[in-house]
């Protein structure tokens, strides 16, 4: 299986006017414009995901939407509060491994330090492990047996501005 790691892209900053909480803050139209290359550059890799799973919070999910839309995927989009931060890494990849038919290819949507402990927890058996996922950064791990601990090999992580030089 393959797990790929997208960190949502620039959003507003926390206090901003019409944002009472953390979970509402959006996308800037940076954040967007930037995130539309990185859709564009997963296209030009010709990547392509049975399944897409984004945190629900606003920022993760417009991240997710303009993914989805941009590899015509908006079907295999869902939404999971096991991508929140705080959210079970274990629960999330159970649900993955009972999901029917069993995806191979997985795009995953969310927060730091969610994800880079995740990614530790997969490679290395710990979250503690050291990886920095710039926001509109995308990762991918593969795995033959997904499980809680050392299971996964880090193949590789892209910054945005990486991406953006494959469109």
């Amino acid at each position: 299986m393959n797990l790929y790691l997208l960190r949502h892209g620039i959003a507003v900053e926390a206090g901003t006017p019409g944002c009472a909480t953390d979970r509402e803050r959006p996308l800037t139209p940076e954040g967007k414009r930037k995130l539309a290359r990185v859709a564009g550059a997963m296209e030009a890799m010709e990547l392509s995901f049975d399944l897409l799973l984004s945190s629900p919070l606003v920022r993760a999910r417009q991240t997710a939407e303009i993914v989805a839309r941009s590899l015509r995927a908006e079907k295999r989009l869902a939404f999971t509060d096991e991508l929140m931060p705080g959210g079970s890494p274990r629960a999330l990849l159970e649900a993955i491994r009972r999901h029917d038919p069993e995806p191979r290819d997985v795009l995953l949507v969310g927060h730091e330090p969610y994800l880079s402990g995740l990614i530790g927890l997969l490679v290395a058996g710990n979250a503690g492990m050291s990886v920095t996922l710039k926001k509109g950064g995308l990762g991918k791990v593969s795995a033959e047996s997904l499980r809680c601990g050392r299971c996964a090999a880090l193949e590789w992580l892209l910054t945005p501005k990486q991406m953006a030089r494959m469109e």
